[in-house]
């Protein structure tokens, strides 16, 4: 019987297992929230961070706290994206990681959020003649929708399209993109959102089967429910709502997310490419 070569692969990032020092990342979206728990992560185990956001004072805020560079960002601006990427090899010689992480939240809606749950109350008493349409999608203008998908499906377009400009060359690096649950387990009243998500998980899949054997690697994390400024303008009792759902009983912290992205980030997951993570508490 002939035995088959076994065919090996650089790792994707620079440094010793379990460090980042010496790398260079790019993190989007990174000015509060998950992305700024994300810069600090890699910044701690040695990555100069660079640290992009539509709002430019928090950019720089968290860049100052870690050392890093800060960048007003606006991922829909692929020109932008572009220049941002073009900017930091032109400075520091390479890029090894980028986390496409920017994303919004649908705006709270207090006349839906009361209706929702008056037709959860109908339903566990067996009152389904009384449940009233939320006509999420008959409303649902164009504009909101085109801003949900280019926000988060475009803006991960670009800034994947724009590092692989350089790592495919380099042959390495690692791209991790930011989902969410909402793309593995659609919810109602959500749809561009969810359609967004799941459109992101799709993009990863295609995208690190083309570039694997390239030293590059693309993967994905869905969060489930995180507390972070996103969720803070929703109903206290929808909340609650919520987190009752979640198998875990609490939302997750920001800082927890940020170890998945660590992993991914790093030479630790040299044979994850294409693949999809879920971190939800039990939702998923």
């Amino acid at each position: 019987m002939r035995t088959m070569p076994v065919m090996t692969q650089a790792l994707t990032t620079s440094g010793s297992p379990g460090t980042l020092s010496g790398t260079v990342a790019l993190i989007t979206g990174a000015g509060s929230g998950m992305g700024a728990a994300f810069a600090r992560r890699l910044a701690a185990d040695g990555a100069h961070v660079v640290v992009t956001d539509i709002n430019g004072d928090g950019a720089a805020a968290v860049a100052a706290e870690i050392a890093g560079d800060a960048i007003t960002l606006d991922v829909v601006d692929s020109a932008a994206f572009d220049a941002a990427v073009d900017a930091t090899v032109a400075r520091h010689g390479h890029l090894d990681i980028l986390v496409n992480n920017a994303g919004i939240a649908p705006p709270f809606n207090a006349t839906k959020t009361q209706q929702l749950i008056a037709n959860q109350i109908a339903r566990m008493e067996g009152r389904i003649g009384d449940l009233v349409p939320s006509n999420t999608t008959i409303e649902l203008s164009d504009a909101d929708w085109d801003r949900m998908i280019k926000v988060h499906l475009y803006g991960t377009f670009h800034g994947t399209r724009a590092a692989l400009r350089h790592m495919t060359p380099a042959r390495s690096g690692s791209i991790v993109n930011i989902s969410s649950v909402t793309g593995l387990r659609p919810m109602a009243g959500l749809l561009h959102y969810a359609a967004a998500k799941a459109g992101i998980i799709a993009l990863t899949k295609s995208i690190g089967q083309e570039v694997a054997a390239f030293g590059v690697r693309v993967n994905a994390v869905c969060p489930g429910w995180v507390d972070t400024p996103l969720l803070h303008q929703m109903d206290p009792i929808v909340m609650g709502a919520i987190v009752a759902q979640v198998p875990a009983g609490r939302m997750a912290q920001p800082e927890e997310l940020a170890e998945l992205v660590r992993f991914l980030a790093g030479p630790e997951s040299s044979y994850c490419n294409g693949d999809v993570f879920s971190s939800s508490g039990g939702v998923s």
